[in-house]
């Protein structure tokens, strides 16, 4: 094969600019599906657990985050005090609660 052969069988050596209109446009598919199958659902959840938290009352079952299992005793500012067996009864900050069930005290 000769040089010029191979010159024209590379394409063309300037590039063009269709390869970055398509990256730009792959980024932008890879943030939708990041953001909707991803980052939405989990903002949801948390607010979710926030909205449940904020309306925690006496005698509802919380789970903490480090799998603790009890119901409310007393509730503070920034703690909550879970009985976890009958006469045990330990003290635990709010961002800890991962999940609350009103009036289920089994």
């Amino acid at each position: 094969m000769q040089i010029s052969t191979i010159y024209f069988l590379m394409g063309n050596p300037e590039g063009g600019g269709d390869g970055a209109i398509i990256n730009l446009l792959f980024l932008g598919a890879l943030f939708f599906v990041f953001y909707f199958f991803i980052i939405r659902p989990q903002s949801k959840r948390q607010k979710e657990v926030q909205k449940k938290v904020s309306e925690m009352k006496k005698g509802d079952k919380a789970v903490t985050s480090g799998g603790m299992i009890g119901i409310v005793n007393t509730i503070d500012e920034e703690t909550v005090l879970l009985e976890i067996d009958s006469g045990v009864k330990a003290r635990f900050q709010k961002g800890s609660i991962t999940d609350v069930n009103p009036g289920k005290n089994k």
